[in-house]
């Protein structure tokens, strides 16, 4: 009996802390309508914070609390909201996430730079006292939690519901420029919510530190408790939130209390945050269509197929030449290169093309590996094998999320990288007892591929040929329907659209890719190991491809040069590895807006640099097929064809002077 008061205890604890950062999300959320994915990272950072003024210089527990939570956090909040966030609801969905990871990840770089990784604690609250209730002992910091928790929850409940800056910070989300005719400040109010929910993050870090410890990831993912409550509150109930936090704690207690240590069960006892948040974004009810504008965004240049193919052909001469200069260490880093950008091709259909975010596209690769490893068989078959295992996965990921959209997928695929990280990657059956797998170099018509030079020269034909083939798919019928998927989903379902079954072969599409790059790199490596598929490896991934640019096939190439550069940056310089994530992560929030990221500015550097000096590299070369007076002074600068609106198809044809390249939404491009 005394055993489950204990543990009763501890998980009402857990769940106090987990209903303090819901209850800032939600807060968040219902004000602006932006999920603030780097939530945790905020509570990890201004946990660092306190830590600092309380332990390191010296300051009173008092002082260091107040200032943290009433300077800093909403300073803090309010900064982030008008310089990084502002305008985000409104954006598409998969840009909001893009940006939120992008401060998810800026700020474990942050944290890693100013404060490098060291043994750090914080002490509990009120240490030497406590409360004996029966056989068990309550203490001070507990007790404190709980309350905290329950003041927390009834404060918003009653701002929100019972004055006037709840009602306007209801109002600002529901309809902002009605809230401004009637004098409100739909900008302030945001600013005020961060703010708040900032300060809440910080509650909620400070007061579980001293249980689970000053750890940048810990701390960081923590949230996905937070994540699971806020949403059995649906985003929008306090009283809900606050229930799914507390039962999520007391699930979490009695699960390691009472499943065992060893065997089967042993994994499952540090997934139940993960668990619960799938079963509830599950049993989410029917997603509604938002209505009103058309969210469009200008997409990159698409080229022509002779285009793709002779760029494709480039780059695999090109290659033939580097690979001849290049050792075997650096033979095997071009190689992770080509699987970067393979899987980051998959994100150029998924969220380029399709609008959708995944959490977790590196989990993929890692399912193509570990079943061209399990499989031993060696060749093509075995390797399409591989990514068909993959894509199925990923079918199954998007199905039971059939009637949701944008947010949820993305959560669903978290909660899945988690389960696949804790339950099947460190599993004894997937990838041993030691942690790793041995796997066959790749054979074609029966020749093993055993010379690196060779292989690689493979992997780079695969990226090209996967290029190729992703062009061609954006620049037909299949690829207008999806952007306009993307860009107006109810326009969609008004013609008809079967956008659920559409939704899940993409995610299994994307998913193949994935596991396809991930089995090539089997074959390069030799062996392979849970760590080399970690979830948190899915998240710089995403923010480079953005970086670099999500909507083209030459943002996935630079997007995979860089993030193979990463670690060996890291490597040779330890003392600037929190500042690259840092820059990774903020880039992403300054380039979330634009996904053509940095690719796009080479496609404008080469239109200018054509119109330019178009006219004179056509008078020395006259006699080229396209050479002379046949094009227009500037045309050469042009890569692509002319790209069509997604609801061309209902138009009809254009002709002459309409053959101009538009983005999707009407503006005029070129």
């Amino acid at each position: 009996m005394s055993s489950l008061l204990s543990f009763t205890i501890l998980g009402v604890f857990s769940g106090a802390a987990y209903a303090i950062a819901a209850s800032g999300l939600v807060l968040t959320y219902t004000t602006t309508r932006v999920f603030n994915i780097a939530h945790g990272a905020f509570g990890m950072l201004l946990s660092f914070v306190f830590w600092d003024f309380s332990q390191r210089q010296g300051m009173p527990v008092w002082l260091s609390l107040f200032l943290v939570l009433f300077v800093v956090a909403p300073l803090f909040g309010f900064v982030v909201q008008r310089v990084m966030t502002r305008g985000l609801g409104e954006a598409p969905v998969s840009v909001s996430l893009v940006v939120t990871v992008g401060l998810f990840v800026g700020l474990i770089g942050l944290a890693q730079q100013i404060w490098p990784p060291d043994a750090r604690t914080l002490p509990f609250f009120l240490p030497d006292s406590g409360m004996q209730i029966g056989e068990v002992y309550v203490t001070a910091h507990q007790m404190i939690t709980i309350a905290l928790s329950v003041v927390v929850a009834a404060g918003l409940y009653l701002l929100l519901n019972r004055t006037r800056i709840g009602t306007a910070m209801r109002a600002s989300v529901d309809n902002p420029d009605l809230l401004k005719l009637y004098g409100g400040k739909p900008s302030q109010v945001a600013a005020l919510s961060w703010a708040i929910g900032s300060s809440l993050a910080a509650l909620a870090g400070i007061l579980l530190t001293p249980v689970i410890g000053l750890d940048y990831y810990e701390l960081t993912l923590l949230v996905i408790s937070a994540y699971a409550a806020a949403m059995l509150g649906r985003l929008k109930s306090l009283p809900l939130t606050f229930v799914g936090a507390m039962g999520l704690g007391l699930l979490q207690s009695y699960a390691v209390a009472y499943l065992p240590s060893e065997g089967a069960f042993a994994g499952v006892r540090a997934v139940v945050p993960a668990l619960f948040l799938f079963a509830v974004v599950i049993v989410m009810p029917q997603a509604q269509l938002r209505i009103g504008q058309v969210k469009g965004l200008v997409s990159a240049p698409v080229p022509s197929l002779q285009r793709s193919v002779g760029w494709g052909v480039g780059l695999v001469v090109a290659m033939a030449v580097v690979t001849l200069a290049l050792s075997d260490s650096n033979l095997l880093l071009a190689g992770t290169a080509a699987t970067y950008a393979m899987v980051m091709l998959s994100l150029v259909l998924l969220t380029g093309y399709g609008g959708h975010v995944s959490l977790a596209q590196f989990t993929f690769a890692g399912v193509g590996a570990l079943a061209y490893a399990k499989l031993d068989s060696p060749n093509l078959l075995g390797l399409f094998v591989a990514a068909a295992i993959a894509a199925l996965v990923g079918a199954l990921v998007a199905l039971p999320v059939l009637r949701l959209t944008g947010l949820y997928l993305a959560l669903s695929t978290l909660a899945f990288g988690v389960l696949m990280d804790k339950l099947v990657f460190q599993a004894s059956f997937a990838f041993g007892f030691n942690g790793s797998l041995p796997a066959e170099p790749m054979s074609v018509l029966g020749i093993a591929i055993t010379e690196p030079r060779v292989y690689v020269l493979l992997m780079v034909m695969f990226f090209a040929a996967m290029a190729v083939a992703l062009l061609a798919l954006r620049r037909g019928r299949l690829g207008r329907v999806l952007i306009a998927m993307r860009d107006s989903p109810a326009a969609c379902g008004t013609l008809g659209l079967d956008m659920r079954w559409f939704r899940v072969a993409l995610f299994g599409m994307s998913a193949g890719m994935a596991g396809l790059a991930g089995a090539l790199f089997a074959g390069l490596r030799g062996t392979i190991a849970a760590t080399d598929f970690q979830l948190l490896s899915s998240l710089p991934l995403l923010l480079l491809a953005v970086v670099c640019g999500v909507t083209s096939a030459t943002g996935a190439a630079f997007g995979g040069v860089f993030l193979m550069l990463l670690p060996v940056l890291q490597s040779n310089h330890p003392e600037l590895a929190g500042l690259a994530f840092a820059v990774i992560g903020f880039g992403a929030v300054a380039l979330g807006r634009d996904p053509n990221g940095l690719a796009n500015l080479g496609f404008k550097l080469g239109r200018t640099l054509g119109v330019r000096f178009g006219p004179q590299v056509r008078g020395f070369l006259p006699a080229l097929p396209g050479g002379g007076a046949r094009r227009e002074a500037g045309s050469m600068a042009e890569p692509t064809t002319p790209e069509r609106t997604p609801y061309d198809d209902l138009a009809g044809p254009r002709s002459g002077d309409q053959q101009e390249e538009v983005a999707v939404g009407g503006t005029a491009r070129g």
